[in-house]
């Protein structure tokens, strides 16, 4: 297997990131223990930022860019694995400190992979994704914490229209909940309702510097987005409410205050999906083939070839594309 492979590499020219494609070969790749021959991946908001050179993801370069990938084990030095293994692996700083996924071929840490979940083709592991996943850790979050116990009321979810929210929406409709979906894209009303939201939420009401305690409105809620709009989330919140924040869209930044904690008990649920323990995945992804209706799956994907990863990554970081996008890698 000598010949060369299209990959999206993202080096350091003048001090800043450039990504492009690059022809590469199995003698480039890192030595790590097991070769995977990669079917399909999906963009994410950090893959957009990674490729546009946005936000500094990759922290050594060359770097393969892509945080999904999902295909079959071609060779493997560890015991664990053999050729014809079907594996996905999610988040564990593909992208940042290891290479990605966008790629034909990529050698990856043998404690990296999971088995392709049961209920899942490659292409639909991927439609679910690193945002899905997140989703559905965000949504065991606020189980976990008694956030969603009978009698809750309204959820709510910010940039419900990404591929995180898309994914919550649905989750949490099927889980029985009465979701109030949070986005700045009303065209994409008719396409939340059919998720399962029971309202729809203008983000301008979120997204502006707010009291640091407001009308009670929300009993849990998932956020993507960071900055002042989780700080209002926060403040609106009921009492012993709950947020599970996974993103910055918005920024880095939360201009909050501790009087929802002190006054009201709310708790911020931080959620991680890169660096989750094996238990925690293999407990979203079986959360995920309960609850995910595949009709639904189906409603929120698009599928696209690799070649057209730069001008989508323009549009996830634009917020123009909704719901998840799979990328073709063979």
């Amino acid at each position: 297997m000598g010949e060369s492979f299209q990959a999206m590499v993202i080096r350091e020219v003048d001090g800043k990131p450039l990504a492009g494609f690059e022809n590469l070969t199995l003698a480039d790749l890192p030595d790590n223990d097991v070769l995977v021959e990669i079917s399909h991946s999906s963009l994410n908001y950090k893959d957009g930022l990674a490729i546009t050179g946005k936000g500094r993801i990759a922290r050594r370069m060359p770097m393969v860019a892509g945080i999904d990938l999902a295909g079959t084990v071609a060779s493997s030095r560890d015991p664990a694995w053999k050729p014809g293994d079907a594996v996905i692996v999610n988040g564990w700083g593909l992208s940042e400190t290891e290479w990605g996924a966008f790629t034909r071929f990529q050698r990856l840490k043998a404690g990296h992979l999971t088995r392709l979940p049961a209920g899942f083709s490659p292409a639909a592991a991927m439609a679910v994704g690193t945002a899905g996943y997140t989703a559905a850790l965000c949504v065991l979050a606020l189980q976990d914490h008694g956030a969603l116990a009978g009698g809750a009321g309204d959820i709510l979810v910010t940039g419900a229209a990404g591929g995180v929210g898309s994914v919550a929406v649905a989750l949490l409709a099927a889980l029985g909940h009465r979701v109030t979906a949070s986005t700045g894209r009303p065209q994409e009303e008719a396409f939340l309702t059919r998720l399962g939201a029971a309202a729809i939420l203008d983000r301008a009401e979120l997204s502006e510097a707010g009291k640091p305690l407001q009308a009670e409105r929300w009993s849990a809620a998932v956020d993507s987005v960071g900055s002042r709009t989780l700080a209002n989330v926060l403040a609106q919140l009921r009492y012993g409410g709950a947020a599970a924040a996974c993103g910055l869209a918005q920024g880095a930044d939360l201009p909050a205050t501790v009087l929802p904690h002190i006054l009201r008990g709310v708790a911020l649920l931080g959620v991680d999906s890169v660096m989750a323990p094996l238990s925690r995945r293999t407990r979203a992804w079986d959360f995920l083939d309960t609850h995910l209706d595949r009709a639904k799956l189906a409603e929120l994907t698009v599928t696209a070839p690799m070649s057209e990863l730069p001008e989508l990554a323009q549009k996830i970081v634009a917020g123009q594309l909704r719901g998840r996008t799979v990328i073709e890698i063979g």
